[in-house]
């Protein structure tokens, strides 16, 4: 379900930063429990910040464990629960930091996507003026690019990283768009020279 990690904090695929209860847990050197315990005893408090997500695993025990998903004002105020111990205060400064990265990516996703619009109109037409253009066009040529970018196509991509549902775009980080969109570029001036679908297949492949 995550789209993009490092060791902290998850992105979501609505793109929206969370850490886990667990990691915090690890990060302080305070057993799971005893942390899943302060989120229960003050859950209106952390849910004045969102509604407080959970999954379940099984545990080292064997026995089911409910792992939170906090965003970052639930896992700011997390910390805050806690002793402020020399521990406690490192681990704190590392989590804002990378909240801050992701926070970053996010960004950068939505100008990348808004650069993307505009393409997949030219795209759009391209296909539609395609003297080889059937009713699967459209999606071939798509999941092609996804491929050549991710390894992955779009159905692929939204059973890996979403939820089934979502729009196959807005489940590439901010780099795979950008490789995205060079692709649709290369993509539609194959298309206006009157390739096959076989030979566009072969040159975007061979080049990515």
């Amino acid at each position: 379900m995550e789209l993009l990690k490092n060791n902290l904090v998850y992105m979501q695929a609505n793109k929206k930063p969370c850490t886990l209860s667990n990691i915090i847990a690890e990060g302080v050197g305070i057993k799971h429990s005893s942390i899943t315990r302060t989120i229960r005893k003050h859950e209106k408090d952390f849910e004045e910040f969102g509604k407080l997500g959970f999954k379940i695993r099984p545990s080292d025990s064997g026995q089911n464990e409910k792992i939170y998903i906090l965003n970052e004002e639930q896992a700011t105020l997390l910390i805050t629960y806690l002793k402020n111990t020399d521990i406690v205060r490192e681990f704190k400064k590392r989590l804002v930091k990378e909240f801050y990265k992701l926070k970053e990516e996010v960004i950068n996703f939505r100008i990348q996507r808004e650069i993307e619009k505009p393409i997949r109109k030219k795209l759009t037409d391209a296909i539609n003026e395609w003297e080889y253009k059937n009713k699967w066009s459209y999606k071939s040529i798509t999941d092609l690019m996804f491929k050549s970018v991710t390894g992955l196509t779009a159905k692929q991509l939204r059973e890996l990283r979403g939820t089934g549902n979502d729009i196959a775009l807005n489940l590439l980080t901010s780099s795979e768009l950008k490789e995205y969109q060079n692709t649709e570029f290369a993509v539609i001036t194959l298309l206006g020279r009157g390739w096959t679908y076989e030979n566009i297949k072969s040159e975007i492949l061979r080049v990515n």
